[in-house]
């Protein structure tokens, strides 16, 4: 089976990474070194995002935000001036439900099919092929393309008949992964104004019904004491818990702590530090004045 897969960032390089064995891939991104490491690995490179969409019947978008979802696709060199007739399209980056929903209007008059199917699990799950994949669009374009989601998620989630309902369900999942990696820096910085040894109360909250996922897996990486490799840089999460906000505000929905999160996100970016690894945002807590 042949692949396509444009945009190999954190998330993207290690699931592109896991279809090598099983597909022949071809890969464009922007990052020739990472481009290269998978071409090593046996990996096809292509000059555009064009040229990638030309070589399969399946192209896997992974980008990271609405903006380089519609230059990757309409823009000049973009997937759209390569993809086949009857090639699917499966967009599995988190860009909202009306950025997805429109690529997919777009690519009709192509007869290009587009799948729903962002994910989450981070880079950890990534690697080991054990995402969460929240998959919607019409039952045969899923069908198609299950065997290549299979490589790359252990939870393939039916989120929906149409296109843009696995962004919605996305949303609901990172207005909490931005609450709970927020007041995890919270609550550990908090641990070190009371004079306690914070690794030692995240071992212990972090086993107790206190515990989450970004709570433990972020926890170390904001108390380490050298810069944490950059697994999920802060602009991500100001770019989610954004896109989370705008939702919000279209149907009405009140998210104050998505809001405070999303504050938090922007302080922390807007001091210089949006490509840092999101744990940076304990530094949000940590530069305020005590009351």
């Amino acid at each position: 089976m042949n692949v396509s897969f444009i945009g190999v960032g954190a998330i993207g390089l290690p699931m592109a990474r896991r279809l090598i064995p099983h597909c022949n891939v071809t890969v464009f991104d922007l990052a020739k070194e990472r481009v290269a490491e998978l071409v090593q690995l046996g990996a096809t490179a292509a000059e555009t995002a064009a040229k990638a969409a030309a070589a399969s019947d399946i192209v896997i978008l992974m980008v990271a935000t609405p903006a380089q979802l519609e230059q990757a696709v309409f823009g000049p060199d973009g997937a759209a001036e390569g993809f086949k007739i009857g090639a699917t399209a499966i967009v599995m980056s988190s860009v909202g439900i009306e950025s997805v929903a429109t690529v997919a209007e777009k690519l009709k008059t192509q007869h290009v099919k587009v799948v729903d199917a962002p994910v989450t699990g981070g880079v950890v799950r990534a690697v080991t092929g054990e995402l969460t994949i929240l998959i919607s669009g019409a039952e045969d374009d899923i069908e198609k393309v299950t065997p290549v989601l299979e490589h790359l998620g252990t939870n393939l989630s039916r989120s929906g008949d149409k296109v843009g309902d696995g962004q919605a369900v996305k949303l609901v999942n990172q207005l909490l992964c931005s609450v709970h990696l927020a007041v995890a820096g919270e609550a550990l910085n908090f641990a070190k104004k009371l004079g306690l040894d914070p690794e030692a109360v995240l071992q212990t909250v972090g086993a107790g019904a206190a515990a989450s996922f970004m709570l433990n897996d972020r926890g170390p990486r904001m108390l380490a004491t050298d810069e944490p490799p950059v697994l999920s840089a802060v602009d991500i999460f100001v770019k989610d818990s954004t896109l989370v906000k705008e939702a919000a505000a279209r149907v009405g929905a009140h998210v104050p702590l998505l809001e405070e999160s999303n504050a938090k996100f922007r302080v922390v970016s807007d001091a210089g530090l949006g490509r840092v690894d999101d744990s940076a945002v304990i530094r949000a807590f940590e530069t305020e004045p005590d009351a």
